[in-house]
């Protein structure tokens, strides 16, 4: 699965959609570069649905936001999925999940020295949590921590650490770093369930329709290895 997050425009939506990403991933985190209005949010959904039955699904990203802004930002843009990125709770997912109606993907961030000095065999300490979220039906995001954002840092993390869940049986999307040049490379050697990708679609700041057909197409073309 495929999701181009931090979409602005929706010109750049159709693109996506038009390439083939499975889901659009729109910013409603306060203080946040890419943030968008309602109103953006609304056009943004317009251009998607215009797909028709193949249209993404539309992700709206929040951080600590109170619960009742975000299932009201859910309800008036009309999002399949909230993307929670701060320390939100296994309680708040599920009552934002129940009273919205809409499905959660929780965001764990790893730090950038996650495996180092770590045994091969040995399972990060956050895991335990991981699997309880999944259990529960939450999408699970594994990014790249860094003090002060909740994502799209163009950083990435150890993936022998994200190697490790997946050989585990554990289901997550893998962002942080990804662009079109190691996608193809991070598929196949990491066996996510789904690629999330910002910053790596965009040139100067700005979603490059190039660069987003070709992560979209190099993210398509990979082949888990045996």
């Amino acid at each position: 699965m495929v999701k181009i997050c931090g979409i602005r425009q929706a010109e750049h939506a159709a693109i996506a959609a038009e390439a083939g990403a499975d889901y659009v991933g729109l910013v409603f985190v306060p203080r946040q570069r890419r943030r968008v209005s309602l109103e953006t949010a609304q056009a943004i959904g317009a251009a998607t649905a215009a797909r028709g039955a193949g249209a993404p699904r539309l992700v709206g990203l929040f951080a600590d936001q109170p619960l009742e802004e975000v299932a009201a930002t859910v309800t008036a843009a009309g999002l399949d999925l909230a993307q929670l990125c701060g320390q939100e709770s296994m309680d708040y997912c599920n009552r934002l999940q129940d009273g919205a109606g809409v499905g959660i993907i929780k965001v764990f961030h790893v730090p950038g020295d996650a495996a180092e000095d770590s045994p091969e065999t040995e399972t990060p300490d956050w895991a335990g949590e991981v699997e309880t979220f999944r259990a529960a039906g939450h999408l699970i995001t594994l990014d790249r921590m860094v003090d002060g954002l909740q994502g799209g840092t163009g950083q990435t993390f150890d993936w022998s650490v994200a190697e490790r869940l997946a050989r585990q049986g554990q289901d997550f999307i893998l962002a942080g770093g990804l662009t079109p040049a190691n996608v193809a490379r991070a598929v196949s050697t990491v066996r996510p369930w789904g690629v999330d990708v910002s910053s790596g679609v965009e040139t100067d700041g700005v979603k490059d329709p190039e660069k987003i057909r070709a992560f979209v197409r190099n993210a398509r073309n990979a082949s888990p290895a045996s």
